[in-house]
């Protein structure tokens, strides 16, 4: 594929349209994980950091709680990187609710310069790439990325009531009830999980579909263009990733995607890999389509990706975490629901 370069200094080149080369990379000193009941019951379960015994954390509202999962994975995380909230030069957070709610209420206590960020469920891809550039720059030492999302909020917000008892559609997800947070720093640190060595900032992509009890399909296209756009400005194929990692199209928007490069002549079914598909056991846990929410990438990435790259077994991965841009009042008004993904190139550490 071809590629087009254009080098804007000593630490960064932009590459096409939509991605930039990170000549310094910038490291994920640590990260960590903290999920809901249902979670904790599933394929990935030894490897969070903190299960919760209730998906109400011991708040008094859903909104509450996944506040709580937002403040409970910062600190974790700053424990494990050896640093104090005092060393963090800002927060990148994001999640779901209605004006970042989780996030506002979730943070306050840290005291930390906080740029708010909105991406839907790819605000995990999002936040990392904000972070990275911020960083890259010269901006900060160290930044904490953190977002969250939880079911029975989520419900709430975008659907119906969970005493309503709805039944869902085959093509639904099950939104995750977690929050994953990462420290990025300049400097490797004595044990660096990963560093992040470029980055695909996505288009929005709008194919006229409005089923939100079918996001994979919303937010395929939105994947396809970010994959593409990443090969062809990095220059690369598929196999040049040990994995392509998309956050939560699920198994119905796993085939969209995959026909979609296809039909660009891509064929990426042997590094794909989805988070949706793989934080549940479908067979055992009745989340139809899979996973989906803000905290789907964002707990696979820090609990079970990571690792493979701390351990060598993974050398390079294209992460790219789908979100689906609607609110209540645009589907409610009718409207489409358009959808965006975030790539960030990420690396292991292992020499």
């Amino acid at each position: 594929m071809s590629q087009e370069k254009k080098e804007v200094s000593n630490a960064v080149s932009m590459l096409g349209r939509q991605s930039l080369e990170l000549k310094h990379p910038v490291f994920i000193r640590s990260s960590a994980s903290v999920v809901g009941t249902k979670e904790g019951q599933g394929p990935l379960s030894e490897l969070f950091d903190m299960i919760g015994q209730d998906d109400m954390f011991g708040c008094e509202s859903w909104e509450e709680a996944e506040s709580s999962l937002q403040k409970d994975a910062v600190y974790l995380a700053l424990g494990k990187a050896g640093l104090k909230k005092e060393e963090i030069r800002y927060l990148f957070a994001g999640d779901l609710l209605g004006q970042s709610i989780a996030s506002s209420f979730g943070l306050a206590g840290y005291e930390i310069p906080l740029i708010g960020l909105y991406g839907a469920c790819s605000t995990c891809g999002l936040s990392l790439s904000m972070g990275a550039m911020a960083i890259n720059a010269g901006y900060a030492d160290h930044v904490v990325c953190v977002t969250s999302s939880h079911f029975a909020s989520a419900e709430k917000e975008f659907r119906y009531p969970l005493g309503y008892g709805n039944q869902r559609p085959l093509s639904a997800t099950w939104t995750v009830t977690g929050s994953g947070a990462f420290v990025l720093s300049s400097t490797r640190g004595e044990r660096s999980r990963a560093r992040i060595t470029g980055i695909t900032t996505g288009r929005i992509m709008d194919y006229g579909l409005k089923d939100s009890m079918n996001m994979g399909p919303c937010m395929a296209p939105a994947a396809c263009d970010t994959i593409y756009s990443n090969l062809k400005d990095f220059g690369r194929r598929p196999s040049d990733y040990d994995k392509i990692i998309t956050g939560d199209l699920g198994t119905v928007g796993q085939h969209a995607l995959l026909d979609l490069l296809r039909e660009r002549d891509i064929d990426i079914a042997g590094q794909h890999m989805d988070c949706g598909i793989e934080i549940y056991d479908a067979r055992e846990q009745d989340t139809h389509a899979g996973g989906s929410g803000c905290g789907c990438s964002a707990v696979t990435l820090s609990a079970y990706i990571l690792k493979k790259l701390e351990e060598g077994v993974w050398k390079r991965i294209l992460f790219v975490p789908t979100g689906a841009l609607l609110s209540k009042t645009s589907f409610n008004e009718g409207q489409t629901v358009p959808g965006i993904a975030h790539g960030v190139v990420i690396e292991s550490v292992q020499d």
